[in-house]
């Protein structure tokens, strides 16, 4: 069955960095557009970015040039570089998954906590 697992959460100070990553296991990783998102507390879960089976990526207004997303088929895995965090970063950050071309399924993570404080 699929499967994402997100790693590398933690805690950071503000100007800080964290690299975010998900792992997918049970299917072919390259008929996925990936993606990550995130929700902090009380509020709604929003895109942060998403890239394309060809490697394509997208963001979210502010996002874009503080975080970048990647991809490695190699390894089935989706990064997330966070550069210059600030304490509106925090919040639970998951990873997403979308079968493309067959199923449409979508798969989501459990979950990775990013807190920016100081």
């Amino acid at each position: 069955q699929v499967q994402l697992v997100e790693s590398g959460g933690g805690l950071v100070q503000p100007g800080g960095s964290l690299r975010l990553s998900c792992k997918l296991s049970g299917d072919r990783f390259s008929d996925y557009k990936m993606g990550w998102y995130r929700q902090a507390p009380g509020k709604s879960r929003d895109l942060v970015a998403t890239i394309t089976r060809s490697g394509s990526p997208n963001y979210a207004d502010s996002m874009e040039g503080r975080f970048t997303i990647s991809r490695d088929d190699t390894e089935n895995t989706v990064a997330l570089q966070m550069n210059n965090l600030n304490a509106e970063d925090t919040a639970v950050y998951y990873c997403y998954g979308m079968r493309v071309g067959w199923s449409w399924q979508e798969y989501w993570g459990q979950g990775t906590q990013v807190t920016v404080s100081s």
